[in-house]
């Protein structure tokens, strides 16, 4: 066992002897404090060295000027290393790049997750169409659970939801139209506005944060624990297994959300308009039929499966991105949340500059 043995008519000579390992980097610290300068190192005892001893050695030499003898060439040559390796090393402070510069990093960044989606895009157009070439491939199973997690667990929530913003619609249209005696016009107000936009728009939102998110955070973390790439090992395709079925259900679903949406939205604007307003049910109903056209519905059962599919298409292509580890899930789900309802509200937006043009007004 090593030992720090001093000289007992020189003590300032530090003459470690056996092993001089990191397993005594502590005591052997100490002793060399212990020592008072002018300090003679005597290595000649030593057996055995690492790179902690011989670092200790090298820096009491390099700090405290220590005359270094009786190192055998073994030793030496891990010395000469480890001084070769005690460099400073050159902290290059991060540059400014300012406000031009930031606004060019992110229109670079839009750009590339931008040709990436499109990329992505392709690739699953490729795996719906390998999947309707060979049916068998078709996974019926998980579909069917997607259709469980995207549209049934999802109605509690976008009913609660849709009927409480058509009380806040009815409510605050009333207000505004009661400044010139037509109230009667909150009716269509609650109809139009429920039916084409509010009900398909605001269902893709909630959908964006529920299985949105879910897609990029299942994907992602079976990206981290390497099942995508045990797939492709045993010859399985990732979009076919994991994107088509969460593509599809939502492609399913969304128009049926969007129905239920509209249905609970147009209940809660009619309790109100009974209780606030003083309208009837029946004829509350008759006005409704009355006013919302046929396009109105065909509108928004329209814009459904769009908003679906870009929702699931970008939770799917941001889980597909996640890399190395658990902290990029975070940060890819949170990136297809934000991403789908931007690509939903541009979409929103384009449907409504088509449906004028084409006098569904």
């Amino acid at each position: 066992m090593a030992s720090a043995a001093l000289n007992e008519t020189d003590n300032h000579v530090f003459a470690p002897s056996g092993a001089l390992t990191i397993a005594r980097v502590g005591s052997t610290q100490r002793d060399i404090d212990a020592l008072p300068d002018p300090l003679t190192i005597d290595l000649s005892s030593v057996e055995r060295i690492d790179t902690v001893g011989a670092w200790m050695v090298h820096r009491t030499v390099r700090d405290r000027g220590a005359k270094l003898v009786g190192a055998s060439s073994e030793v030496g040559k891990l010395l000469d290393q480890v001084a070769e390796a005690d460099r400073p090393n050159e902290i290059v402070p991060p540059k400014k790049i300012g406000a031009v510069g930031e606004l060019g990093e992110w229109a670079i960044q839009f750009g590339q997750t931008f040709v990436g989606l499109l990329g992505f895009f392709g690739a699953t157009l490729m795996g719906f169409a390998s999947v309707i070439s060979r049916p068998k491939r078709f996974r019926f199973n998980a579909v069917v659970q997607q259709f469980d997690v995207v549209g049934v667990r999802a109605l509690g929530i976008i009913g609660l939801m849709s009927f409480l913003i058509g009380i806040v619609v009815g409510q605050q249209g009333a207000v505004q139209l009661q400044q010139f005696g037509a109230e009667v016009y909150t009716i269509n107000l609650i109809g139009r506005i429920t039916v084409r936009e509010l009900g398909p728009l605001m269902t893709a939102i909630m959908v964006a944060g529920r299985s949105g998110s879910a897609f990029a955070a299942q994907i992602g973390t079976m990206k981290i624990t390497e099942e995508v790439d045990a797939m492709r090992t045993i010859g399985v395709s990732p979009i076919e297994a994991l994107v088509v079925p969460r593509v599809f259900a939502a492609i399913v679903t969304m128009p049926l959300l969007a129905f239920w949406a509209m249905l609970t939205a147009i209940i809660g604007g009619g309790i109100f308009c009974w209780l606030g307003l003083g309208i009837p049910p029946l004829t509350y109903i008759q006005r409704m039929a009355e006013v919302v056209p046929a396009s109105d519905l065909w509108v928004g059962l329209i814009k459904a499966p769009v908003f679906g599919f870009i929702i699931a298409l970008a939770g799917c292509f941001q889980g597909m991105l996640v890399a190395n580890d658990s902290e990029q899930v975070g940060l890819k789900t949170t990136a297809a949340v934000v991403q789908s309802i931007f690509l939903v509200i541009v979409l929103d937006a384009v449907f409504a500059v088509f449906f004028s043009s084409i006098g569904w007004l």
